[in-house]
């Protein structure tokens, strides 16, 4: 009897390990369908102080502009691993942020709690001797910068509708900021405009006409204070939830040539305190509605403005500082991940994971400072995922995601596989849609030159996807003795066998050698 039981079990354990989907994948490689920036990956830093507190929670600790400890070897080795990081400084506070420098300021306050005041804070004071220790930092990581200016600065409160600020922006307090800066030798690679005040704004609003003629005075303060157009950096707006008629509305009254970036915040898992967050992540119909907005800002962009790119300027997932037992897990990844790959088809130039550090939803972890999931996550797309995007499709199941580019640093093109079935594994057969092969011949037969395919398997410890220790090819990923981010080298395979996905894995795989014009 004991035998007959051993023996069923090993069936069912053989016959189970055979009950992978086969999927054909088609990529076509002819043209590419969008284009991203180099540097598509960008992570903020926010300015929200210890006591920023949500469902009883209080995650920011000392993760904050005012409060980080740039002196973390972490923190530089995380920046530095990107080579370059994009990063863009701003948040919910920084319509409040006052620049300790030049004449125009009477009083520069510390920021602290305040009822009735916006998102709960006063007005709070930047000194430039915090803004060059951060500088150092930057310098010394080598990354690009994004720096959010107050917006509100100057205006009133509206005697007529509630949360609109009416008046012009009061620019001076930001263009002696600016002139400081470039005083330094400083390098910025964009300034921002505000923070969700587009639209009906969050806890307060500018008409998009208004904000239209502020958004040219920027520029021109970008040109006074950088008069030399190759090192000018680029000007963004508006930092908000998008709305179409006041973004369609902006860029008409702005104008040609004055936006560069259309910058539009998604928060699309909803509250951080929803229960039901870990069930959304992991549901790719869920998943597939913000593709409309995606759609629609391009929409905007090709009608109204086709000088600007689209650039998802903040995205934490979950608003509210993120879930705290889900935003900074492997799963999020579900989520993360096919944002990344989903606002890359729609034609977005960059996208700005909220936060670095600090907060449920951040990169690094808040008081070790040890990398997340999605940290190297994002760093293997920054590493794998070229600038062209390719057009790619499958008729599996719609739990299986993939998006592919041309490679970044070599010939030949680099998938993103997504599996977000916790029962079904799927054995994926890349075609190249040429009709370069005989008819139901694939890539992988086809053998590329026998040259071995480079993959990158990710999995959580111990199979839980709400653990934050992130497996690579079987192995964690760790610090090294030193601090610095491991090594992430890929598992080597025989180019004519098909890609195998485990249930509730991330798979970034990199084809070399692979006939594709786009890529060229």
């Amino acid at each position: 009897m004991g035998s007959r039981i051993l023996i069923c079990c090993v069936l069912l354990s053989i016959f189970g390990l055979s009950l992978a989907e086969e999927v054909k994948l088609s990529i076509k490689g002819v043209t590419s369908i969008a284009k991203t920036d180099d540097n598509f990956i960008c992570a903020t830093l926010d300015w929200w102080p210890e006591n920023k507190c949500d469902y009883n929670q209080c995650p920011w600790g000392k993760a904050g502009i005012f409060n980080l400890d740039l002196d973390n070897k972490i923190l530089a080795n995380a920046i530095k691993a990107f080579s370059p990081l994009r990063i863009r400084i701003g948040g919910s506070l920084q319509d409040q942020i006052l620049y300790k420098v030049g004449t125009s300021l009477k009083k520069c306050p510390h920021i602290k709690k305040r009822d009735g005041g916006l998102f709960g804070f006063s007005k709070g004071c930047f000194h430039m001797e915090r803004w060059d220790q951060m500088n150092k930092l930057f310098n010394d990581t080598g990354a690009k910068i994004t720096f959010g200016l107050n917006a509100l600065i100057g205006r009133k409160k509206s005697k007529d509708v509630d949360t609109l600020m009416v008046g012009d922006w009061y620019s001076k307090n930001s263009h002696d900021f600016m002139k400081y800066t470039a005083s330094k030798g400083y390098k910025i690679d964009s300034y921002e405009l505000g923070n969700e005040l587009c639209g009906s704004g969050v806890s307060a609003k500018i008409d998009a006409e208004q904000y239209g003629k502020d958004i040219v005075e920027l520029k021109r303060l970008v040109q006074d204070v950088y008069p030399d157009p190759s090192t000018q950096p680029k000007v963004l707006g508006p930092a908000g939830f998008y709305d179409e008629q006041w973004f369609n509305t902006f860029l008409q009254t702005s104008g040609a040539n004055v936006v560069d970036g259309l910058t539009h915040h998604i928060y699309n898992l909803g509250a951080g305190v929803d229960s039901t967050l870990i069930n959304k992540i992991q549901d790719p119909y869920f998943l597939d509605q913000i593709a409309q907005t995606y759609k629609d800002v391009s929409t905007s962009i090709k009608s109204f403005g086709p000088w600007a790119g689209a650039w998802v300027g903040e995205a934490g997932g979950a608003y509210n500082s993120g879930g705290k037992d889900v935003s900074h897990t492997f799963a999020n990844g579900f989520w993360y991940l096919d944002q990344l790959g989903m606002t890359s088809t729609f034609d977005h130039k960059v996208f700005c994971r909220q936060a670095l550090i600090g907060g449920n939803y951040a990169l690094l972890n808040t008081t070790t400072f040890i990398p997340n999931p999605d940290y190297y996550g994002a760093l293997l797309w920054h590493r794998l995922m070229g600038k062209n995007v390719l057009s790619t499709s499958h008729d599996s199941s719609p739990y299986l995601r993939v998006y592919s580019h041309c490679s970044k640093n070599s010939a030949g093109i680099s998938v993103l596989i997504i599996n977000m079935s916790n029962s079904t594994s799927f054995d994926i057969s890349v075609e190249n849609d040429m009709n370069l092969y005989p008819e139901g011949r694939t890539l992988m037969e086809a053998g590329e030159d026998k040259i071995p395919r480079e993959e990158y398997h990710l999995t959580p410890k111990d199979g839980n996807i709400q653990s934050d220790v992130l497996l690579l090819n079987g192995s964690p990923l760790k610090l090294t003795e030193s601090s610095d981010i491991p090594e992430m080298n890929p598992k080597l395979v025989d180019a004519s066998l098909p890609i195998k996905v485990a249930p509730d894995s991330i798979v970034f795989v990199t084809i070399k050698g692979l006939n594709a014009p786009a890529c060229a």
